[in-house]
Protein backbone atom coordinates (compact mmCIF):
# COMPACT_ATOMS: atom_id res chain seq x y z
CA UNK A 1 0.00 0.00 0.00
CA UNK A 2 2.98 2.34 0.78
CA UNK A 3 4.14 2.17 -2.82
CA UNK A 4 1.12 3.13 -4.45
CA UNK A 5 0.06 5.78 -2.03
CA UNK A 6 0.84 8.29 -4.80
CA UNK A 7 -2.69 6.94 -6.63
CA UNK A 8 -4.64 9.10 -4.59
CA UNK A 9 -3.03 12.28 -6.60
CA UNK A 10 -0.64 11.97 -9.25
CA UNK A 11 -2.06 10.31 -12.80
CA UNK A 12 0.27 8.74 -15.17
CA UNK A 13 -2.03 6.65 -17.69
CA UNK A 14 -4.74 4.64 -17.77
CA UNK A 15 -2.80 1.54 -17.62
CA UNK A 16 -0.43 3.05 -14.29
CA UNK A 17 -3.64 3.83 -12.74
CA UNK A 18 -5.85 0.16 -13.45
CA UNK A 19 -2.42 -2.00 -12.55
CA UNK A 20 -1.88 0.08 -9.47
CA UNK A 21 -5.77 -0.56 -8.22
CA UNK A 22 -5.78 -3.76 -9.33
CA UNK A 23 -2.50 -4.79 -6.99
CA UNK A 24 -3.72 -3.01 -4.11
CA UNK A 25 -7.40 -4.88 -4.16
CA UNK A 26 -5.83 -8.00 -5.22
CA UNK A 27 -3.25 -7.57 -1.62
CA UNK A 28 -6.54 -6.35 0.26
CA UNK A 29 -8.17 -9.23 -1.49
CA UNK A 30 -4.81 -12.13 -0.11
CA UNK A 31 -4.97 -10.23 3.26
CA UNK A 32 -8.65 -10.72 3.87
CA UNK A 33 -8.40 -14.57 3.11
CA UNK A 34 -5.39 -14.80 5.21
CA UNK A 35 -6.90 -13.16 8.42
CA UNK A 36 -10.30 -14.87 8.00
CA UNK A 37 -11.20 -17.91 5.48
CA UNK A 38 -8.15 -19.71 5.83
CA UNK A 39 -7.67 -18.58 9.53
CA UNK A 40 -8.21 -22.39 10.84
CA UNK A 41 -4.94 -23.71 8.99
CA UNK A 42 -2.25 -21.12 10.87
CA UNK A 43 -0.27 -23.20 13.03
CA UNK A 44 1.03 -20.52 15.75
CA UNK A 45 3.51 -22.98 16.54
CA UNK A 46 5.53 -22.76 13.29
CA UNK A 47 4.94 -19.51 12.59
CA UNK A 48 7.25 -17.81 15.19
CA UNK A 49 9.09 -15.16 12.63
CA UNK A 50 8.59 -11.34 14.60
CA UNK A 51 7.72 -9.16 11.36
CA UNK A 52 8.91 -6.07 13.53
CA UNK A 53 12.21 -7.33 12.66
CA UNK A 54 11.85 -6.07 9.28
CA UNK A 55 9.13 -3.23 9.69
CA UNK A 56 11.27 -1.26 11.96
CA UNK A 57 14.71 -1.54 10.02
CA UNK A 58 13.05 -1.24 6.72
CA UNK A 59 11.45 1.87 7.63
CA UNK A 60 14.54 3.60 9.47
CA UNK A 61 16.58 2.66 6.12
CA UNK A 62 13.93 4.51 4.58
CA UNK A 63 14.50 7.53 6.60
CA UNK A 64 18.34 7.43 5.88
CA UNK A 65 18.25 6.35 2.08
CA UNK A 66 15.73 7.93 -0.16
CA UNK A 67 15.72 9.93 -3.05
CA UNK A 68 14.24 12.64 -1.43
CA UNK A 69 12.69 13.41 1.97
CA UNK A 70 8.92 13.70 1.58
CA UNK A 71 6.15 11.72 2.85
CA UNK A 72 5.74 9.55 -0.66
CA UNK A 73 8.89 8.84 -1.01
CA UNK A 74 9.81 7.39 2.01
CA UNK A 75 6.59 5.06 1.68
CA UNK A 76 7.94 4.39 -1.40
CA UNK A 77 11.50 3.58 -0.47
CA UNK A 78 9.91 1.81 3.08
CA UNK A 79 7.93 -0.20 0.26
CA UNK A 80 11.11 -1.08 -1.14
CA UNK A 81 13.12 -2.18 1.24
CA UNK A 82 10.44 -4.28 2.80
CA UNK A 83 10.02 -6.07 -0.32
CA UNK A 84 13.68 -7.40 -0.05
CA UNK A 85 13.67 -9.16 3.12
CA UNK A 86 9.99 -10.19 3.18
CA UNK A 87 10.62 -13.79 2.34
CA UNK A 88 12.13 -14.29 5.69
CA UNK A 89 9.00 -15.57 7.34
CA UNK A 90 8.44 -17.71 4.76
CA UNK A 91 11.68 -18.89 4.82
CA UNK A 92 11.15 -20.22 8.82
CA UNK A 93 8.16 -21.88 8.13
CA UNK A 94 9.47 -25.30 6.97
CA UNK A 95 6.53 -26.46 4.93
CA UNK A 96 6.76 -28.59 1.75
CA UNK A 97 3.95 -25.80 0.21
CA UNK A 98 5.74 -22.87 1.42
CA UNK A 99 9.00 -24.04 -0.29
CA UNK A 100 7.16 -24.58 -3.81
CA UNK A 101 5.57 -21.31 -3.31
CA UNK A 102 9.16 -19.56 -2.35
CA UNK A 103 10.43 -21.36 -5.13
CA UNK A 104 7.91 -19.54 -7.55
CA UNK A 105 9.03 -16.08 -5.94
CA UNK A 106 12.27 -16.56 -6.53
CA UNK A 107 11.16 -17.69 -10.33
CA UNK A 108 9.95 -14.34 -10.23
CA UNK A 109 12.47 -12.03 -9.30
CA UNK A 110 14.52 -14.10 -12.00
CA UNK A 111 12.49 -13.53 -14.31
CA UNK A 112 12.63 -9.74 -12.87
CA UNK A 113 16.56 -9.63 -13.42
CA UNK A 114 16.74 -8.10 -17.03
CA UNK A 115 14.35 -5.15 -15.58
CA UNK A 116 16.99 -4.77 -12.82
CA UNK A 117 19.87 -4.92 -15.46
CA UNK A 118 18.26 -1.79 -17.21
CA UNK A 119 17.56 0.36 -14.40
CA UNK A 120 20.75 -0.73 -12.09
CA UNK A 121 20.82 2.62 -11.01
CA UNK A 122 17.41 2.92 -9.79
CA UNK A 123 16.85 -0.23 -8.10
CA UNK A 124 20.57 -1.36 -6.99
CA UNK A 125 20.48 -2.31 -3.27
CA UNK A 126 17.29 -3.67 -2.37
CA UNK A 127 16.92 -6.01 -5.48
CA UNK A 128 20.64 -7.43 -4.57
CA UNK A 129 19.46 -7.95 -1.24
CA UNK A 130 16.27 -9.92 -2.14
CA UNK A 131 18.24 -12.26 -5.08
CA UNK A 132 20.74 -12.87 -2.43
CA UNK A 133 18.26 -14.47 -0.57
CA UNK A 134 16.69 -16.36 -2.75
CA UNK A 135 19.87 -17.90 -4.26
CA UNK A 136 20.77 -19.35 -1.21
CA UNK A 137 17.25 -20.32 -0.86
CA UNK A 138 17.19 -22.38 -4.13
CA UNK A 139 20.53 -24.05 -3.11
CA UNK A 140 19.01 -25.60 -0.26
CA UNK A 141 15.63 -25.83 -2.25
CA UNK A 142 17.09 -27.69 -4.95
CA UNK A 143 19.76 -29.90 -2.73
CA UNK A 144 17.07 -31.30 -0.90
CA UNK A 145 14.22 -33.14 -1.92
CA UNK A 146 10.71 -31.15 -2.02
CA UNK A 147 9.27 -34.11 -0.82
CA UNK A 148 11.06 -34.00 2.53
CA UNK A 149 11.12 -31.47 5.55
CA UNK A 150 12.54 -28.54 4.64
CA UNK A 151 14.93 -27.04 6.62
CA UNK A 152 17.16 -24.66 6.68
CA UNK A 153 20.68 -24.98 6.98
CA UNK A 154 21.47 -23.53 11.12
Amino acid sequence: MTRYIDLLFRWVSVYNFVMKLFFISSSCHILYIMTYRFRPTHDTSIDTFKIEYLLGPSFFLSLIFNYVFEPTEILWTFSIYLESVAIFPQLFMRETITTHYLAALGLYRALYLPNWIYRYARLSQPGLVQTGLYLDFFYVYFTNPPRQKFELPA
